[in-house]
């Protein structure tokens, strides 16, 4: 694998963004804008009605975050020309197959006639989206993209960031291994993304013929994702619909060079633009606001099952390395795990350590003013050991409702319905990930340490372009750049 300068290769190029208000694009921008100001153009499409309203959400929901804060320093006073010469909001959405909005058809033949590369990045995360939504975003998405990506003259790389969770839930070692159309992981047959389509929009007329609310759709929606994902062996909507939307573009590239990237649990950035630096609540932090605040008193998991984390900022390093490795090779077809459990694992059990060890030394304080007083939780390591734990907090809540007067048993009877709908919701969150917490599968990672190797051997700048895992050392990282990240731009 021989392959020029990323910085070299970045000079003069024009590239294309999906889902550019993410958490990774964002990172992304940043890091190209910062390291090769001679980019010619980024295109970042923006979900919006028209290009006003691209242009603000450009400006608050990216450059205005404080991701881009280095940037600022760094430019000073013209910081604003810079971006205006370099980002270009594009009002469209990849759940419509033209991508570009219809009245923008001049600015689409722009894109077709300069882009070099395709980003596609914009996903319905949701483990529990209803599945409408999903298909429509992360499998037609995908077919959209890759089908406007066939009219770009120029186009060197395409780049398909799905997640390393689309192998389900298996165990041993889960390899960089490709989804054609049609294939299930639990060996059933008759996967097909039309039929797919097909079933939800005759639900969905079939609900409204019958005069179903918009909640009951909604509902509907959500447990018909999750009973075709597990129809096929798919433990969640989310995974299922990535996998779909894998199945698609490997279908129809044609002989377009296409790179798909296979991050696990992506968190805060390891160095640049800065340490610690993540948006939104992420699958693991989900645990660390909830400890920190006091409102968790159990842990449900495999404390020895390895928890696959990898930085947002080698995401995007493997990710830039990747798109250069593979530009101009006509047909080429690469998939890449970006992952830490094979080189460098880390188990559930530490994670529960750091936030002891943090959050007692820097209690979270409360809307009060008090600080939270966090402590040892309780291990739930199977899940005959939960459902028990539910019980007994179940008998002792009623219990309590018991001794208490009987003339109030009206204001009461409100209190036990909102205990059972909060139980409802834990027991439907375990369903979606509980399985994630016992995973006994390790990622192997061959491909990417072989674009490692070849990054290396051809001079790339592996200084500034790092994404090896082995770097990372998990103590110093969660103890002093995730969790004081997370607490810092995540906690409110």
């Amino acid at each position: 694998m021989e392959f020029q300068s990323v910085l070299q290769f970045l000079q003069n190029k024009s590239i294309f963004v999906t889902g550019a208000t993410g958490f990774l694009a964002k990172v992304m921008v940043e890091k190209i804008l910062r390291v090769q100001p001679n980019v010619k153009k980024i295109y970042l499409l923006i979900r919006a009605a028209d290009e006003k309203a691209a242009t603000q959400r450009l400006n608050t929901d990216v450059i205005g975050k404080e991701l881009f804060r280095i940037l600022k320093e760094k430019w000073g006073e013209n910081f604003r020309t810079m971006i205006s010469e370099k980002l270009v909001a594009v009002a469209g959405d990849i759940s419509d197959e033209l991508l570009v909005l219809k009245e923008y058809s001049q600015l689409r033949e722009e894109l077709y006639d300069q882009i070099d590369v395709i980003v596609h990045l914009a996903a319905t995360t949701n483990f529990d989206e209803r599945y409408d939504i999903a298909l429509h975003v992360n499998t037609l998405g995908a077919k959209h993209v890759i089908n406007f990506a066939k009219n770009c003259v120029k186009l060197k790389a395409f780049l398909h960031v799905s997640t390393a969770y689309v192998c389900g839930v298996k165990e041993g070692l889960i390899l960089e291994s490709q989804y054609n159309m049609g294939d299930t992981l639990n060996g059933k047959c008759g996967l097909q993304i039309e039929d797919e389509l097909n079933l939800v929009d005759y639900k969905i007329s079939d609900l409204r013929a019958k005069g179903a609310t918009q909640q009951s759709i909604t509902l509907t929606m959500k447990e018909m994702g999750l009973e075709r994902s597990q129809n096929y062996g798919w433990t969640n909507t989310y995974v299922f619909t990535k996998a779909m939307g894998e199945m698609l573009i490997s279908e129809l590239k044609e002989n377009i060079p296409v790179v798909i990237i296979r991050p696990t649990i992506v968190s805060s950035t390891y160095k640049e633009p800065f340490p610690g630096w993540v948006e939104g609540v992420r699958t693991i932090d989900s645990l660390a606001v909830a400890y920190g605040k006091g409102k968790i008193t159990c842990f449900l998991g495999d404390v020895n099952a390895l928890v696959d984390v990898i930085p947002a900022d080698m995401v995007v390093n493997a990710m830039l390395v990747a798109m250069v490795a593979h530009a101009s090779q006509p047909s080429s077809y690469a998939i890449y795990h970006v992952s830490s459990s094979m080189r460098n694992p880390v188990m559930y059990g530490k994670l529960q350590e750091y936030g002891f060890h943090y959050f007692s030394a820097n209690p979270w304080i409360n809307k009060d003013g008090q600080p939270v007083r966090v402590g040892k939780v309780t291990i739930l390591n199977d899940m005959a050991s939960f459902h028990r734990y539910m019980t007994i907090r179940y008998l002792v809540f009623l219990k309590g409702l018991e001794v208490l007067n009987i003339a109030l048993c009206h204001y009461f009877d409100g209190i036990l319905f909102n205990f059972n709908r909060k139980i409802k919701y834990v027991l439907r969150l375990v369903d979606l990930y509980g399985p994630y917490l016992f995973f006994k599968g390790v990622f192997d990672d061959i491909n990417t340490e072989k674009l490692r190797t070849a990054a290396k051997d051809n001079g790339i700048e592996t200084d500034l372009f790092y994404f090896d895992p082995k770097s990372i050392n998990w103590d110093d990282y969660f103890m002093n750049i995730h969790i004081p990240g997370v607490v810092r731009y995540v906690f409110r």
